[in-house]
């Protein structure tokens, strides 16, 4: 069985990098508009404080994890927004406050995790590794939304490995959720990382259809923060080709992604 700590850590410095972006900012920066419709830089810290909050209730509670389940459940098109809603009203000081204070509570809930443990989530079941992989995803894809609102540009990291690999396993649930039949083939995935002396290779060599590309601009695509179009991810064979245009590394409804911005990868 893997050590989780590794991943751990990893979550730790993505976190600890977008704080500090965030910290120095002004209430007018804190207020800017990002590419998600309606959320500020707030929103998206505020979304990613509930989000930790949420992980630690199913770490530490899973009776009212349930009840949280149920109540996205029955407001399943606006329990996201009210979340970031709530905490984006707070004073910029008290929102990182409470930001920090979930994720650091997380952390220690995750390293306290029996070996084995799987937690209940809003999708699939999630071990230790596997829930502090989409918080890695989550807190890059949503720091990619603060620098774009801010006209900042991060410098890619080897943490990327991990949204790749959400993007590729997530292949299947990509196409079942707008309803498409997955294929039956693997695809074979060859990314280069952000170092650029090293390839990350998922899936059969020999598979006829295959996607490549850097691997920047993959987890662009599979968590909508860009379009497929201003990208330089290729596909080869028609189901890897279909699955560029829908790829998505998070669950539930795909969203209207980005427009594309009329730049080339």
């Amino acid at each position: 069985m893997s050590d989780p700590t590794p991943v751990l850590d990893d979550l730790r410095e993505e976190s600890n990098e977008l704080d500090r972006i965030v910290r120095e900012l002004s209430e007018e920066q804190w207020a800017h508009a990002t590419p998600a419709p309606g959320w500020s830089v707030a929103h998206q810290v505020a979304h990613l404080a509930w989000t930790d909050r949420a992980a630690l209730l199913a770490v530490t509670d899973p009776e009212g994890f349930a009840r949280e389940v149920q109540k996205a459940f029955v407001s399943s098109d606006t329990f996201v927004d009210e979340g970031a809603e709530e905490g984006a009203g707070l004073p910029p000081a008290e929102l990182l406050a409470r930001w920090r204070r979930s994720r650091a509570l997380l952390q220690v809930a995750l390293r306290a995790a029996p070996p084995g443990a799987r937690f209940a989530w809003f999708g699939p079941p999630m071990s230790t590794a596997s829930m502090a992989t989409g918080r890695i995803m989550e807190t890059w894809a949503h720091g990619q939304d603060i620098a774009d609102a801010l006209g900042l540009v991060r410098n890619p990291t080897n943490r990327l490995r991990h949204v790749v690999r959400i993007g590729v396993r997530a292949r299947d649930f990509a196409f079942s959720v707008r309803g498409l039949s997955a294929p039956k083939e693997e695809f074979r995935v060859e990314l280069v990382a952000p170092s650029g002396d090293d390839v990350w290779a998922y899936g059969p060599e020999d598979a006829p259809q295959r996607v490549t590309g850097p691997a920047l601009d993959f987890c662009l695509l599979v968590t909508r923060r860009a379009h497929r179009a201003d990208l330089a991810v290729h596909a080869e064979g028609p189901d890897a080709d279909r699955w560029l245009d829908i790829a998505q590394a998070f669950a539930g409804p795909p969203g209207a992604g980005r427009e594309p911005s009329g730049a080339t990868g």
